[in-house]
């Protein structure tokens, strides 16, 4: 790109590499859990230099924006690799950006190592996906009203949140239960926590689907069973198998996403445990393979890409004056299978 020239941007390196923008940010920023080949690396890494790029925090803010060409980042943890569902929001993000005249610019992971303001400046907003400490990221982004929460509701309250009724669907489907006759049912889901972006402290906090199932449960004069572990297929494997050797099996589970419930499902097979007719699984996020399990898997559709969506759209219009936050609810849907009968006698 010659002197004089408008200044580069990740969607120019994109499109000339034929890859996302995702990807280059990816690439350039170092990413460690970025599954892609060597001469994709090389050939993002050659048109960037081709093109004359420099990364955002090296540019004076007055460069970055032409018109109304926002430059913005987004932040999110590593659960991209066990659960689609935190991918669906970032690709509704990608898939929106361009509509509003927004770059997407930078991606950050957290999880792995620390981040660091001068990674921020220049940006004009920021869309942190998962639970990160928000607070705690305000003390290194000087746009702190610029930041968009999604999947999450934090402490602070001067910034958009876009979540889920996670809250509604879990009531529905213990009420759905009910009507099936359970009584018996264990929750199995991950333990929550809160990371910080600055040095990777975590902080503990109830899953809204764990305290809406206590809730619910008490309600009902029922007896409340947790069982809490690492996200992911092996953490639904694990607590399903310590569910069994406890011999305090319940007619049906509720399982706090699709990936745990692939675990579950394994463990109650290895055991000759019959899905529904001994125990009834319903899960959460509705991912693509839910549908391909076997048994084909109860569960609750999230809609992850139309909260990135929308994080795009509050962005955009703070970026644009609105001074008043805003939290916005996005629905979701019961879909049920096979995996979901009346209740039986426990095993």
């Amino acid at each position: 790109m010659a002197v004089g020239e408008l200044v580069a941007t990740i969607k120019d390196i994109a499109e000339k590499a034929n890859v996302s923008t995702a990807t280059v940010s990816r690439i350039l920023n170092k990413d460690q859990t970025l599954s892609v080949t060597e001469e994709t690396k090389k050939r993002v890494m050659k048109v960037a230099s081709e093109l004359d790029y420099k990364p955002v925090r090296k540019k004076q803010t007055k460069e970055i924006k032409k018109g109304n060409n926002y430059q913005i980042g987004i932040i999110f943890l590593n659960d991209e690799a066990i659960d689609p569902y935190f991918q669906s929001i970032r690709l509704g993000v990608e898939t929106i950006c361009s509509q509003f005249s927004i770059n997407l610019a930078v991606m950050m992971t957290v999880g792995n190592t620390p981040i660091a303001s001068e990674g921020l400046v220049g940006l004009d907003g920021l869309i942190v996906i998962g639970d990160i400490d928000i607070a705690d990221l305000q003390t290194l982004y000087m746009e702190n009203e610029h930041i968009i929460a999604v999947d999450q509701v934090p402490a602070v309250s001067n910034i958009d949140v876009v979540v889920a009724d996670l809250k509604g669907a879990t009531r529905n489907v213990l009420n759905r239960l009910f009507e099936l006759g359970h009584t018996e049912i264990t929750y199995i889901g991950g333990e929550g926590k809160v990371f910080s972006v600055s040095n990777l402290h975590t902080a503990a906090k109830v899953d809204i689907r764990r305290k809406t199932y206590e809730q619910v449960m008490k309600e009902n004069g029922l007896i409340c069973h947790v069982l809490e572990g690492d996200w992911g297929p092996g953490g639904g494997y694990s607590l399903t198998k310590q569910l069994i050797d406890s011999k305090q099996i319940p007619t049906a589970i509720v399982v706090a996403s699709d990936p745990m419930a692939l675990g579950v499902l394994r463990a109650l097979h290895e055991n000759d445990i019959n899905v529904p007719q001994d125990v009834s699984v319903f899960s959460f996020d509705d991912i693509e393979a839910a549908a391909f399990m076997n048994p084909r898997l109860s569960t609750v559709k999230v809609y992850g890409e139309e909260m990135g969506k929308t994080a795009v759209k509050l962005l955009y219009d703070r970026l644009n004056g609105r001074s008043v936050p805003m939290k916005v609810t996005i629905p979701t849907e019961l879909v049920f299978r096979d995996s979901v009968s009346d209740a039986k006698k426990s095993v």
